[in-house]
């Protein structure tokens, strides 16, 4: 089915829906963006900057779906910018500040097998225009998860102090992953027409992938329950999102409608 096709209390949902997918993906390009120019070493800062560029790049294209489904006129950018931090949809996870490397490459392993179980399940979308695009994103994701799982291989598996730092991270983050397999009505409407996927049914396939990584990183899987820390999406957040919301907003919010 088309977008065109739906009624308006779907469209509703699926805009809610839309903003949760984009947002995870604007907020965390936005804090993977900080680590541009301070790589550990020039190939790192590379890569890191090609993940924030894809990551960003999708967050453009779901917003702007949002966007059209929506129907009030905003595009990516309005909603990327003109909005506050309380209707912000993202995870919290996503929102943390940046951390040492050994905390990024965990976030964003931890994250990357989220997005590409995700993915992967609404490629098969009933509505035509998100499968496309998940069915991009997907592959691009490929990427992320190899390139982040190769580093928590390496710090794992590494020196005493690199076990550490990722363990640290580990323990923190782990914590936050909880909220990434809620399911609410929101996402229980689309499920049920397929446009969206249940997202408790994902937490089994993304622990099979890291359940993967972790034995090679020689790491254990935290006890602490994976689900103490919820609620963003539905606007609750940390202080940590309006402060970076205040830096990456500013220059739209300084000259509206500016053009350059």
């Amino acid at each position: 089915m088309k977008i065109s096709e739906l009624d308006s209390a779907i469209r509703t949902s699926l805009f809610e829906y839309l903003l949760r997918l984009g947002d995870d993906r604007v907020v965390l390009g936005q804090r993977m963006g900080d680590w541009c120019g301070h790589g550990p070493t020039l190939e790192e800062d590379i890569a890191l900057t090609n993940i924030t560029l894809d990551t960003v790049g999708h967050a453009a294209t779901l917003l702007h779906l949002a966007g059209e489904v929506e129907g009030r006129g905003r595009d990516e950018d309005a909603l990327a910018y003109l909005r506050d931090a309380i209707d912000f949809r993202n995870c919290l996870m996503v929102e943390l500040p940046r951390g040492d490397f050994g905390f990024t490459v965990v976030r964003q392993f931890l994250f990357s097998a989220y997005s590409h179980v995700l993915f992967q399940a609404l490629s098969t979308s009933s509505c035509e225009e998100l499968a496309a695009i998940a069915q991009k994103i997907e592959k691009e994701v490929r990427y992320h998860v190899r390139y982040s799982s190769d580093w928590v291989v390496r710090l794992g598996d590494g020196t005493v102090e690199s076990k550490d730092r990722v363990n640290d991270a580990l323990t923190l983050l782990w914590g936050y992953t909880g909220e990434l397999f809620e399911s609410d009505s929101v996402e229980g409407k689309l499920v049920g027409l397929g446009i969206a996927v249940d997202s408790s049914t994902l937490r089994p396939p993304w622990m099979e992938l890291v359940n993967q990584v972790f034995t090679l990183a020689t790491l254990a899987v935290p006890a602490t329950t994976p689900s103490m820390l919820t609620g963003a999406r539905h606007g609750r957040h940390s202080e940590h999102l309006g402060h970076m919301l205040s830096e990456m907003q500013i220059l739209p919010r300084s000259h509206p409608g500016a053009i350059w």
